[in-house]
């Protein structure tokens, strides 16, 4: 049985959920998410809230159970409230600037990085070294900010790069004479 499958999740004011056979929607203020409940798992709204349930008792029935109420969760709060992640970049010479529907970065290549915004999310650039980015698709801001940094990770060296706010690289000691 799972522990997280079995709580019910709050909807807020705002927000209206609906379940057509295995298909759940939901939609907000910020915007509109759907997702396709696994084989086994079903969903119902009543009294504000939405529950989800299980026919069998099946190890990996359970696990799926969990997992679709962990998304539905991160759905909800992702159209009532948002997510955001944030960047910084260190070292000399680097930079972003947002210019249009792309994010332009200096990062010391022969030349210069750009990568394509997707639908639904916003980038804002803060000190040419901050970045932010802010969508409802809780996947879809942690899959941007992971191909953000992707671009020029942490070195243990030094430091450069890029990391998530409030990341600890681990540096490693240099060469002794």
């Amino acid at each position: 049985m799972s522990r997280v499958g079995k709580a019910p999740i709050t909807i807020p004011a705002g927000v209206e959920a609906n379940v057509q056979g295995s298909l759940l929607s939901i939609k907000g203020k910020l915007g509109q998410l759907q997702y396709t409940l696994p084989q086994g798992i079903k969903a119902s709204v009543a009294n504000g809230e939405l529950v989800f349930e299980t026919a069998t008792t099946n190890k990996q029935v359970s696990k799926f159970w969990g997992l679709a109420r962990a998304i539905a969760n991160n759905m909800v709060n992702g159209v009532s409230k948002g997510f955001t992640r944030q960047l910084e970049i260190q070292g000399v010479g680097f930079r972003a600037a947002v210019s249009g529907n792309s994010l332009d970065m200096s990062m010391g290549y022969s030349h210069p990085v750009k990568l394509a915004i997707p639908q639904g999310l916003k980038v804002t650039v803060d000190n040419n070294t901050e970045i932010t980015v802010s969508g409802y698709d809780r996947h879809a801001v942690g899959q941007f900010a992971a191909n953000i940094r992707r671009v020029r990770q942490p070195e243990p060296y030094k430091g450069k790069g890029i990391r998530y706010k409030g990341e600890r690289v681990l540096m490693k000691e240099g060469k002794k004479k």
